[in-house]
């Protein structure tokens, strides 16, 4: 069985941030945080402009896989 690439690394792209503007970019690549509780509501937790988690309408976002190394990168200039 194949292993999922970046487990713990999770990133999204931004296509609504209609209502949003200030704290989300439309087509922007945003961390998202493991929150079972805020998948159980439709949610995701994103670290959003303001350097913070806060649950968005799951939604809003289009999950992606990106590669090890770029995860990595991204993820220390959080």
């Amino acid at each position: 069985m194949r292993k999922r690439r970046n487990a713990t690394l999770q990133f999204a792209v931004c296509i609504n941030n209609e209502g949003y503007e200030a704290s989300l970019e439309f087509g922007k690549l945003y961390r998202i945080v493991a929150d079972a509780e805020a998948a159980k509501h439709g949610y995701l937790t994103i670290i959003d402009e303001s350097g913070e988690g806060y649950w968005y309408s799951a939604q809003r976002f289009f999950p992606v896989e990106v590669p090890t190394e770029l995860a990595r990168a991204l993820s220390a200039s959080v």
